[in-house]
């Protein structure tokens, strides 16, 4: 698939991406905060955006909750088959260390997924069929049935906020 089509193709099916699966957590925060369960969370993929050579994805994190959570730090993200299997490496942290953003009930905060625009300067991965997700500070993942194909060895997530 070329980057001319590659834009189009995931633009069509990111805004049909559905939550497939999820598996409920419980955690707590630092200093008395409430770390934001996985149960209590909705996570969606948002449009793609695509400039100067990268390839931006947002994850949102919505809290389905009656009270009001917190997140803190960077969610883990990886690309897997249609066999739900992994495609190269998770994404790696991009940027500084992270903030804590209160979620009241039906708020959201948003991760961007980043990778470049078609292979510029190295080979593009297998695309895959989904994303597996695993909201900061939780080890139970969602899976989103969503194409993303990493692209020149740069897949990173940013920290939610």
């Amino acid at each position: 698939m070329s980057a001319r089509t590659a834009i189009p193709a995931l633009l069509s099916l990111a805004v049909g991406a559905a939550l497939v699966a999820s598996v409920p957590a419980v955690a707590s925060g630092p200093a008395g905060e409430r770390t934001c369960a996985s149960g209590e969370l909705d996570v969606s993929v948002g449009e793609p955006d695509a400039g100067a050579g990268q390839l931006y994805l947002p994850l949102h994190f919505t809290n389905t909750g009656d009270r009001p959570c917190t997140l803190r730090g960077f969610p883990g993200v990886s690309v897997l088959d249609g066999a739900r299997r992994q495609i190269g490496e998770p994404a790696d942290r991009d940027g500084g260390a992270p903030g804590a953003v209160s979620l009241a009930p039906g708020r959201s905060a948003t991760a961007t997924l980043r990778t470049t625009n078609g292979p510029l300067g190295g080979a593009c991965l297998p695309e895959g069929a989904f994303l597996k997700v695993y909201p900061p500070a939780s080890t139970d993942a969602f899976l989103l049935k969503t194409p993303f194909k990493v692209c020149s060895d740069r897949f990173t997530v940013s920290a939610t906020g």
